[in-house]
């Protein structure tokens, strides 16, 4: 089945909302149309020149890239430069891009979670907390015949989205009673003659944030002018989402060798350590964020890690890391490429459930400005 830009959005929007940015971050579409028939979709780290001319070559149609490509607003459009030149081609190619940058890194499942994966850290909690959201429930009443329709809309808006599982739902067959009026226009029934139809209470929960969109599916594919739901609010603890991650090893391990465990995962020539201690001291609390996250370093000692995992680590940062007697390893930004291989087997998921005719590609463009000699 072909799909669009929107619909293949939507899908990665129920994985990666844009909500669960943090404020001011620049994620979501930056480039061309969602609007349009999409063959070919491509997962990048970067959007730089020569991803952009990968993604010409490959006849790309979405690209995706965990980092916005526009970052600050631009002040000219020009091709004598070859960072606006990009933009330029990729309109031309009309190539759209979307950006999920720190939503990336803050869902379940997310970025930071597949690093500790990867170096064998169970994780415990996040390091710091960004989002607090309640969930409500929708109960819907609506002709039996239109109740798959009604289910595939709301998990299309975000509804039923439980932990690992979306499209949660729970129905119930029952009879529904009403008398139109003589100024009504009902879909099934007569003016002023009692009507009693088989219809299905379907029950989803959903993230207040999602009200909005949920509400609109529900009006869109319901048959009846009048549609009879009940909104509630759960009393349910709230789903608590953050950023970086914090956790333990399997048993504590020299520093020394945390480091070249980081430098294997990773595949990385080389790394930076600030320590304020020697290399075999024993470490075994770990937190890390990918990305620059020196920032969150406090965070880190608050939950007592032993040692915080992060890039872009500043020189006089360094000094107040080691001054506070924490352990860093900066092993890049570039570790985050590790998002690419994850979205293509997210993406192929999808592709499978919702029978899409796509191609899901990575880009094998290389974007690490650092060498190490």
């Amino acid at each position: 089945m072909s799909i669009s830009g929107k619909t293949f959005i939507k899908r990665f929007e129920q994985y990666c909302p844009q909500w669960l940015a943090e404020e001011g971050d620049p994620v979501g579409l930056h480039l061309g149309t969602l609007d349009k028939p999409i063959q070919r979709v491509m997962m990048t780290l970067d959007v730089r020149p020569e991803v952009v001319q990968e993604a010409i070559d490959k006849k790309i149609d979405l690209l995706i890239a965990k980092h916005p490509p526009i970052f600050r607003p631009i002040k000219r459009l020009t091709s004598d430069d070859p960072q606006q030149k990009m933009y330029i081609d990729l309109l031309k190619h009309d190539i759209a891009v979307y950006a999920a940058h720190t939503n990336m890194d803050i869902i379940w499942d997310g970025l930071n979670d597949w690093f500790c994966e990867m170096l064998e850290i169970k994780v415990t909690d996040f390091m710091k907390e960004t989002h607090q959201v309640r969930m409500k429930k929708l109960a819907v009443y609506v002709p039996v015949d239109f109740a798959k329709d009604m289910r595939q809309a709301l998990g299309d808006a975000g509804a039923g989205q439980q932990g690992n599982y979306h499209r949660t739902s729970y129905s119930l067959i029952g009879t529904g009673r009403f008398t139109p009026t003589s100024e009504a226009h009902p879909a099934i029934g007569e003016a002023n003659k009692e009507e009693a139809v088989q219809e299905a209470r379907i029950e989803v929960i959903y993230p207040e944030t999602r009200e909005a969109a949920v509400l609109q599916a529900m009006y869109a594919v319901h048959p009846y002018e009048e549609p009879a739901f009940d909104l509630l609010p759960l009393d349910n603890a709230p789903v608590r989402f953050g950023i970086g991650r914090v956790g333990t090893l399997a048993k504590p391990v020299t520093i020394e060798d945390l480091c070249q465990k980081v430098k294997e995962v990773f595949e990385l020539d080389g790394l930076r350590l600030i320590t304020p201690t020697n290399a075999k001291q024993m470490v075994q609390t770990i937190a890390i964020c990918g990305g620059s996250g020196a920032g969150f370093y406090p965070d880190a000692l608050k939950h007592g890690a032993d040692v915080y995992i992060t890039g872009d680590v500043s020189y006089h940062t360094a000094h107040d890391m080691q001054a506070a007697g924490l352990t860093v390893i900066d092993p890049g930004h570039n570790i985050e490429r590790v998002c690419i291989d994850k979205f293509i087997e997210k993406m192929n998921q999808w592709k499978e459930e919702e029978n899409w005719s796509i191609e899901c590609i990575p880009s094998t463009t290389n974007t690490n400005p650092f060498q190490y000699r």
